[in-house]
């Protein structure tokens, strides 16, 4: 198998395991994308260097806490108590990173105990943030095709702006970061994306054509931010890939920047609306 198959195969593995997970139900879109950001922290540990089993343990409080939020159902007991006992486990659990770096010589304090928290910001924040998108609605009923809908423009943004800027692309848009992506390409999947914002709100009705035009402009926008942002870290740690599971596209983080990104934004417009 070459290597074009192996990307073309990962590819619509990767694709069909995210639209199917997210159509099912909210419980295999819930624990995908608790593997999902496993797996990304994991790849930016390594990115930065940071050996910390704190990060998982603050970023898997973080997940549950916003987790449990959707299944009352699946306990007998109070879930408002269950949500009051992680809370406070993460308050404390916090606190317990400071202690541990005071007395480790392994690093200074404030590098430590930055990378620890930039971590759990740039990684279980958005993460914990994206699977309430999908309950975002009047009923505050799962409706995975929201989610799905946003991982189509984030595709589609994606695609054409690969495809425009590789065959139109001149001047660069931040060259010492990332020295493939255009201007030309920037507005080029900026226009296809809402321009697929268009279609998608005549499939996805359950948002209107102007709340998936402004989530199509926020996909485009941050996205890129998000993109660019993985490649700076990339090119401080001297790495083409955050990793190498998916075969022929690199890690989940590659896969993920821009969503990771996007997500929270998106996540504040739906909840303001």
């Amino acid at each position: 198998m070459n290597e074009l198959t192996k990307r073309l195969l990962s590819g619509i593995i990767y694709v069909a395991v995210l639209i199917s997970c997210s159509l099912y139900s909210q419980f295999t879109f819930i624990l995908l994308f608790f593997i999902l950001m496993l797996f990304s922290l994991y790849e930016f540990l390594k990115l930065i260097n940071l050996q910390s089993v704190f990060a998982y343990v603050l970023a898997i409080l973080m997940y549950a806490i916003t987790a449990l939020y959707h299944f009352p159902e699946t306990t007998k007991l109070d879930i408002n108590k269950i949500i009051d006992v992680l809370i406070v486990l993460l308050f404390i659990s916090a606190f317990i990173p400071f202690i541990f770096y005071l007395f480790s010589k392994t690093k200074q304090l404030n590098t430590a105990l930055g990378q620890l928290f930039l971590s759990i910001i740039y990684i279980a924040v958005p993460f914990s943030m994206m699977i309430h998108i999908p309950f975002l609605n009047p009923e505050f009923e799962y409706i995975g095709k929201t989610f799905v809908g946003i991982l189509s423009l984030i595709w589609i943004n994606d695609t054409f702006a690969y495809l425009v800027g590789k065959n139109f692309g001149k001047t660069k848009l931040i060259e010492r970061i990332s020295p493939n992506k255009t201007i030309e390409g920037f507005i080029g999947g900026f226009a296809f994306t809402l321009l697929a914002s268009y279609f998608l709100s005549k499939y996805f009705q359950e948002l209107s054509h102007i709340q998936w035009l402004v989530i199509a402009i926020i996909v485009s926008v941050f996205g890129v931010l998000g993109d660019l942002i993985e490649s700076k870290f990339k090119r401080e740690a001297k790495v083409k890939d955050s990793g190498n599971f998916i075969p022929g596209h690199g890690g989940f983080l590659d896969r993920l920047d821009s969503v990771i990104f996007a997500t929270p934004f998106i996540f504040i417009y739906l909840l303001l609306i």
